[in-house]
């Protein structure tokens, strides 16, 4: 999600538009922009975010398309998240990397806008599908026994639907309802319902779906106390994992932007909106990590890829790894 307030965009430390190119973001509301040495400083973490995300993001695609056992319809909307990453590694971070490099904006007024629309989009629906998924596995944990794991229409309809939710609010600046790269009359309303709707909504969802699952993870424990233990701790650690690093990435960001909106005019710096803006990029380095590599399917499936391991003797061994433990609904 990205939001171009006061002049300057709090994606970027850099210009807005090409006018603004001789001066630091700044300047024009009494700030001092970043140094060259602070210019160097944000190249480095996004140069690291740019390949460590891509890296990461790839990897789990290629161990996707190698391994057929893993096209479940939960773990596609993994996928999907993992597409959109991607996308923002190869269609935004280069551009605010490359900036903070030279520090200057270097591809124009046309280049800001679509940098505005491209990093929000594939955000957005990065957020979305982090709380669709969270309410799936709540679901899947409601219904193991009812889910049909060759029934991917759901799954589909809730990739399709994280598109068109994200479109739904980032064509809007095109066509009249704040913009992208200059602050408008309507920039207040805007960023308030994306604040509301695009990040404080899949948050509470987040927050009640993984909720619920500890909830039902709890009334199994007094059936199976020792094995319902051993869950309840796995699935605690994967919920504080995912509520804490999506309140670590995205609520600075959210709220910085509210300050900026809400506030008076240069109450924010371009120094103080650089950070929320890098923790924002984080996201596509930690999601993976998260979202993927504690999924105890993937997991076993990564191993065996680095491995290069035979994919059919793997699979009989994680068939009957299936058999022997009930547990693996909630963690796919």
């Amino acid at each position: 999600m990205v939001v171009h307030i006061r002049a300057y965009n709090l994606s970027t430390d850099t210009q807005s538009s090409p006018q603004e190119a001789s001066q630091s973001p700044g300047q024009e509301q009494g700030h001092v922009g970043l140094t060259r040495t602070g210019h160097s400083v944000v190249a480095v973490f996004l140069g690291f975010i740019l390949v460590a995300g891509f890296l990461s993001n790839f990897l789990v695609l290629l161990v996707f398309a190698k391994f057929r056992s893993l096209w479940t319809p939960i773990n596609l909307i993994l996928l999907n998240i993992s597409v959109s990453d991607v996308l923002v590694c190869v269609f935004g971070t280069p551009f605010s990397f490359a900036a903070s490099l030279c520090g200057r904006w270097l591809i124009g007024e046309i280049g800001c806008k679509w940098y505005g629309f491209a990093n929000s989009l594939f955000g957005i629906v990065s957020l979305v599908s982090l709380a669709v998924l969270s309410y799936e596995r709540y679901t899947t944990v409601l219904r193991s026994a009812l889910v049909d794991i060759s029934d991917f229409r759901k799954a589909r309809l809730c990739v399709l639907g994280s598109w068109l939710y994200s479109l739904l609010w980032t064509l809007p600046p095109f066509l009249g309802w704040s913009s992208y790269g200059q602050r408008s009359a309507s920039s207040v309303s805007y960023v308030l319902c994306l604040f509301i709707f695009c990040l404080l909504l899949p948050l509470l969802l987040m927050v009640y779906s993984y909720g619920r699952i500890l909830v039902a993870i709890k009334r199994v424990g007094k059936i199976n106390l020792l094995a319902a233990q051993r869950r309840e701790q796995h699935i605690l650690l994967m919920v504080l994992s995912m509520v804490s690093c999506y309140m670590l990435c995205w609520m600075p960001y959210g709220v910085m932007a509210l300050i900026a909106t809400f506030g008076r005019s240069g109450t924010v710096t371009p120094v103080a909106s650089i950070v929320p803006s890098i923790l924002a990029k984080f996201s596509t380095v930690v999601n993976p990590v998260i979202y993927v590599f504690f999924n105890n399917q993937f997991y076993r499936c990564f191993v065996a890829f680095i491995k290069c391991q035979d994919g059919q003797h793997y699979f009989l061994i994680w068939g009957f790894y299936k058999l022997s433990h009930n547990n693996q609904n909630y963690n796919n």
